[in-house]
């Protein structure tokens, strides 16, 4: 197997791991203070803010759920190329955060979950789409082992925001009918 889209993919993961903990870390010193770029539904002053959300976590805990996986998603997705990441990455954002200002409870809406389940939505279709083997079998081990994800998109605990999850997931699957072929 070529492992050389991943090793491309070594700048994006250093320096998405490094804007994350950076933010996390001034959040931390002034009290979560940056959270108010969250996201909030349907308040016009918070619409700009779907591009600072995924960026933002409520506690040093969240993010470091949500690394691990995006570590890995990011890591495979190179195998979409550079330029394909960047526009599927941009389409997630603007998909996931417009669906949640739209449609999501009010409550203010942080963390990179929405882009994993975006990455997840796109791996698992991805490969069926496109029909290359490299893709089917990475579509395929997603799918077997973190098949289990799905159920993070639906209505669940008050403070997490399943509607990321359940739109960035469908912007994913949108993403791969589109990009992946």
């Amino acid at each position: 197997m070529n492992w050389q889209p991943i090793k491309a993919q070594w700048r994006w993961l250093v320096g998405i791991t490094l804007v994350l903990v950076i933010l996390e870390m001034i959040n931390l010193l002034t009290g979560r203070a940056l959270n108010s770029f969250g996201l909030i539904p349907r308040q016009m002053h918070s619409l700009p803010m779907m591009f600072s959300s995924p960026f933002l976590h409520g506690s040093p805990q969240h993010l470091f759920a949500n690394l691990t996986v995006l570590w890995l998603f990011v890591a495979l997705m190179g195998f979409q190329g550079q330029r394909r990441f960047v526009w599927i990455t941009l389409w997630l954002i603007l998909f996931t955060g417009t669906m949640v200002w739209l449609f999501g409870r009010f409550a203010v809406h942080v963390g990179a979950s929405g882009l994993i389940y975006g990455y997840f939505g796109f791996l698992v279709l991805a490969g069926w789409r496109s029909k290359r083997k490299r893709m089917l079998l990475i579509s395929l081990a997603i799918a077997l082992v973190y098949g289990t994800m799905i159920f993070g998109a639906l209505p669940q605990a008050g403070f997490v925001s399943w509607e990321s999850h359940f739109f960035g997931f469908i912007g994913g699957l949108i993403a791969a009918w589109y990009w992946a072929k």
